[in-house]
């Protein structure tokens, strides 16, 4: 698996959804789903955990999220109990740096009383008034109190985790935005979001019995992934995995981006809609400001509304990088017309249960979105389509002024000017992943993206406006 993956949390993730998937393909997931935890720690010594019974009661917990999860969590990422508990609590550590100063920073910063200092004169907390605020450790000169923080909590900018009584962190279902950073930040792999790929195989059966259409939707940052094959090659393989057909999510965002920047005009000041963990975040902490939300679909449900338009067979599967995006095959102005959603690491999955080889492939084209439908992947993408939309609209008297900011704590500056009424801007492009789309938990590799890898594939196309890809658009017929 070497070249697909950066880390050994995912490739055991991909291992388990490989098995799930030649199994469920086999017809004997039923029969044999009890025995893939053995093939995934086959023993008899543990190559992950204490001992060999609990790798395989953790992969058992994984091949249960594997299969569609918990079905009375509504939440689509889930903590495994059982992988949980390698990680200290966290809390403030006084280290030897601390000098036994006069001044006492530290102690007047604290807002508990939970400083003291010791007959050596260093500083001590007292962990049962601590509150973890941190004020102590930035008020230190030397430096010498460390925030000991969960990767998991610290991922997460909502506060939506907490280690329960037992000390296995937890999911605040209410304050969760579903944006998957704590999956992806989790060193152990503990907490991980639910698969929907049986009912994508599903779906993909019933398309090579001529059942139905089942198309594949893939988003635009499929440019910054499968970089061991070319986009092509990918496009091809996606094909033979028995779709009907492969399209663009870029299609959707031309869409959108026309339709939008159309609103934007109307209403004078606008907040995206395209990332439904922004959304989310929005309705739940600014309910005051939901109602500048864009009143449009994301790019992926244009799209797919659109083939199912076009297409009475049509049955839809989205692949990207996002976790929350699962989120719209159940929301009720997205569920008519997404049928399946599932991650890339999903869609390396079924690639490798099918045993497709990428690189020995031909190549296949993507449909001809603009390059305004494909910068949509990057932050800031969706600011210049929306000032393009602006401009090919000819609107008078009008200009756009767009802010465009990724990560949840950005997003909440943003946000908090628009309450206060001191923005200078007047669209709100919000991303909750760091970077945009290029940054979702649910890519292969999370190394810093390059979002030159989004602009190449942008300028391969031959449209150069979104009135031009649109008008494209609405003369295809699936």
């Amino acid at each position: 698996m070497k070249g697909k993956f950066d880390t050994q949390v995912q490739e055991l993730k991909h291992r388990v959804l490989v098995e799930v998937a030649k199994n469920y393909m086999n017809g004997s997931l039923t029969e044999n789903m009890n025995s893939i935890p053995k093939t995934i720690s086959p023993g008899p010594k543990p190559t992950m955990r204490c001992c060999i019974y609990k790798e395989r009661a953790i992969a058992a917990d994984r091949v249960q999220l594997a299969i569609g999860g918990n079905k009375e969590n509504p939440n689509i990422i889930e903590v495994i109990e059982p992988a949980c508990d390698q990680c200290p609590l966290g809390g403030m550590e006084v280290t030897s740096a601390c000098r036994g100063c006069l001044a006492h920073r530290c102690q007047q910063a604290c807002p508990r009383n939970a400083i003291s200092f010791g007959p050596d004169r260093r500083c001590q907390i007292d962990s049962s008034l601590c509150i973890k605020c941190g004020l102590c450790a930035k008020a230190c000169q030397y430096e010498a109190i460390i925030k000991h923080t969960r990767p998991c909590e610290n991922a997460c900018k909502v506060k939506a985790i907490k280690a329960n009584a037992d000390g296995v962190s937890e999911i605040d279902e209410e304050k969760c935005t579903r944006c998957g950073a704590c999956s992806a930040a989790c060193p152990f792999g503990a907490i991980m979001d639910k698969s929907y790929i049986l009912k994508a195989l599903d779906l993909m059966k019933a398309n090579e019995n001529g059942e139905l259409n089942a198309y594949l939707v893939v988003a635009p940052s499929i440019s910054s992934q499968f970089h061991y094959a070319k986009l092509g090659q990918v496009i091809t393989g996606c094909k033979k995995l028995g779709f009907h057909d492969v399209v663009e999510a870029a299609l959707g965002a031309d869409l959108v981006a026309f339709a939008e920047s159309k609103e934007l005009a109307e209403k004078g000041f606008l907040i995206s809609s395209c990332c439904p963990a922004f959304v989310r975040y929005v309705r739940k902490e600014f309910p005051d400001l939901a109602e500048h939300i864009s009143h449009n679909l994301s790019p992926m449900a244009r799209i797919a509304q659109f083939i199912k338009e076009t297409d009475p067979k049509a049955k839809v599967v989205c692949a990207g990088p996002c976790m929350a995006k699962k989120m719209e095959q159940f929301r009720e102005d997205s569920s008519p017309y997404i049928d399946c959603m599932i991650t890339f690491e999903e869609l390396q999955a079924l690639i490798d249960a099918k045993e497709i080889d990428l690189k020995s492939l031909e190549e296949s084209p993507l449909d001809n979105a603009s390059y305004y439908g494909r910068i949509f992947a990057r932050s800031g993408g969706l600011s210049d389509a929306v000032k393009e939309g602006i401009k090919e609209h000819a609107v008078e008297g009008f200009e756009a002024k767009p802010l465009n900011v990724s990560g949840l704590d950005n997003c909440r500056m943003a946000l908090l000017q628009v309450r206060n009424g001191k923005n200078e801007f007047n669209f709100l492009e919000g991303m909750a992943c760091p970077g945009g789309c290029i940054g979702g938990p649910a890519c292969l590799t999370h190394e810093l993206r390059d979002p030159a890898d989004v602009e190449k594939y942008a300028k391969l196309t031959k449209e150069t406006t979104i009135k031009g890809a649109v008008e494209g658009i609405l003369a295809i017929k699936y």
